[in-house]
């Protein structure tokens, strides 16, 4: 009981000595404002683009593997992946016959052309050609008419389903169903308007909403399907472990590609958790470098505020005097200032925490989803008493270890 209320009487004294030098608390703080804002900052923006990050490439489903010619992150030199054969969609249709425990292995092939409706034009948009079994291993559904279907591939047909970023750019928020549009010198009818999915740019990967998806036939005919690299994505079936199905979805690839027990795959699989672990990798160094520079603002930052901790123990060394004389301990003298040092840094703490809201909100409206959570409130207050305390250490311990009669005769 005694602490407790010797430690309220020490924060009563601290506070007091900041009410009788508040200019001089408010440029001491600037430092630790400077550093929480950059701590909330970094770990709002890490957040929010993890938030954004993942929720764009969930369209690819975690239940999805994706046969390609190299893997969408590699290590190793690219020429040694580049003389690797194409899927071809005899290939897909083999894998189709032999891999019957998968839900659907959807081929798609890509190009990059400008699409044209009336004297509106986009370039380089990426062209998807695809089947009806996208629906299958995809989330992403159309928000106006339809789907490619089974009919649209078998026939050839001329019809595409446009992404929301093209159906705003060309239609200006006409309905652009049954419209004509031409994709290079063709010309394709609009089938349907795809859900607005995000991009998955952080990597360099497409813009989801910036694309178009036509027939995979109709794709090969007119923009020669023989000349381009075919992905397969399979979808594997419920309650089947992933790596169960990965490895039999790799066995039916080398049979397929006759590849004897000695050869090295000519394939690669990937899947959702490679991005995952890339991103958190990448996600990590950020951090890193971002936290260097925020230490070095908080060690600065502290640095000024040990210095005014010290010229404040000089200016009340007589009060320091007068304390000890009427019976006020070491602990007492050294909580008294602790509490100081750490009430500055709770000032600069609050304030970088309402500057943060700003520079959260600025994110949030023209970069990513960032929201300011309670954690990260907490986290970046925490850091600021942590480093007022570690600042106030030393000219807290000076303090208490005045002689009061030497204190009392200063002037």
């Amino acid at each position: 009981m005694r602490r407790a209320h010797a430690a309220v009487e020490s924060l009563r004294i601290a506070l007091a000595a900041l009410r009788a030098n508040p200019a001089r608390g408010v440029l001491t703080t600037l430092g630790i404002v400077i550093g929480i804002v950059a701590v909330a900052t970094t770990m709002t923006a890490a957040n929010g683009l993890a938030t954004s990050f993942r929720d764009n490439v969930s369209i690819l489903g975690t239940d999805v593997l994706y046969v390609s010619r190299v893997p969408w992150i590699f290590n190793g030199p690219f020429f040694e992946l580049r003389n690797r054969p194409r899927l071809t969609l005899k290939e897909s249709d083999k894998l189709v016959r032999s891999l019957r425990s998968a839900v659907a292995v959807n081929p798609t092939a890509e190009t990059q052309r400008p699409i044209k409706y009336r004297s509106e034009t986009s370039e380089n948009i990426r062209i998807v050609g695809t089947t009806d079994k996208q629906m299958l291993v995809s989330s992403a559904v159309p928000e106006h008419g339809r789907f490619l279907t089974e009919f649209d591939v078998q026939t050839r047909r001329r019809v595409c389903v446009i992404g929301t970023t093209i159906h705003e750019r060309l239609f200006d928020g006409q309905d652009p169903v049954n419209k004509e549009l031409k994709i290079g010198r063709d010309g394709f009818r609009v089938i349907g308007v795809m859900e607005k999915q995000g991009s998955a740019g952080f990597f360099g990967g497409p813009d989801f909403d910036s694309q178009v998806f036509i027939p995979i036939t109709t794709f090969n005919k007119v923009f020669g399907g023989q000349f381009r690299d075919f992905n397969l994505a399979v979808k594997a079936p419920p309650g089947v472990d992933l790596a169960d199905f990965e490895y039999e979805l790799v066995g039916e690839m080398r049979k397929i590609r006759r590849l004897g027990p000695g050869e090295d795959d000519d394939f690669a699989i990937n899947k959702m958790d490679s991005l995952l672990d890339a991103f958190n990798n990448v996600m990590g160094v950020l951090l890193l470098i971002g936290m260097s520079v925020t230490g070095i603002s908080l060690f600065v930052g502290g640095v000024g505020v040990m210095n005014i901790m010290f010229v404040s123990v000089s200016e009340r060394t007589r009060e320091i005097g007068i304390r000890k004389a009427i019976g006020a301990k070491r602990r007492a003298i050294m909580q008294q200032f602790l509490f100081e040092a750490a009430a500055i840094c709770l000032v600069g703490g609050t304030i970088g925490v309402a500057l943060s809201v700003g520079v959260a909100a600025v994110i949030d409206r023209m970069l990513m989803p960032a929201n300011l959570s309670l954690p990260i409130v907490g986290l970046a207050l925490g850091v600021s008493m942590l480093v007022g305390l570690i600042a106030g250490l030393i000219p807290a311990w000076r303090a208490s270890r005045l002689n009061p009669i030497e204190a009392l005769r200063y002037e």
